[in-house]
């Protein structure tokens, strides 16, 4: 390992791109970050301003360095919410995202905006995350934005 590379940690992962089918494998994230306790989380890691992220396909042993702005979505196991603090103030909002690949993701975004701004379109519009998160079953779908045709309110 290099004395220049931080630790990292794998987590399983599908990734579906603009072009071909959706695609099992591991993504990196950081061991440890400045602003919590803990690794990364999958959002965070898509949302930092690097262009392209780490991918290893399971059918293969190469990693692929991934365009963010060509990634439709990256699917992950469910990761509770474990900080009594933000779940006392998580909502749930829960939508219908329509995908320019045709795919139709149904399900909870759980957020952590003030009380006068918690509607869809205050979670939906922030700038300049291009990431935004739904989870429809036991996996969270980490969606890009620019990817999204539309969004509709489901309460």
């Amino acid at each position: 390992m290099s004395a220049f590379q931080l630790p990292s940690t794998t987590l399983p992962a599908q990734l579906t791109l603009t072009h071909g089918r959706p695609r099992a494998g591991t993504i990196y994230v950081g061991a440890r970050v400045p602003h919590h306790d803990g690794a990364e989380t999958p959002l965070e890691m898509l949302n930092r301003r690097d262009a392209f992220f780490p991918f290893r396909a399971a059918e293969d042993e190469a990693v692929l360095l991934v365009a963010k702005r060509q990634t439709i979505a990256l699917a992950v196991d469910r990761a509770p919410i474990t900080d009594p603090d933000r779940l006392s103030a998580a909502k749930e909002l829960r939508l219908e995202l329509g995908l320019d690949n045709g795919v139709t993701l149904r399900g909870g975004a759980v957020v952590e905006l003030p009380e006068d701004q918690s509607r869809p379109l205050d979670y939906l519009n922030p700038a300049p995350e291009p990431f935004c998160a739904i989870t429809p079953d036991e996996s969270t779908h980490y969606v890009n934005r620019a990817h999204v045709l539309f969004a509709r309110p489901r309460d």
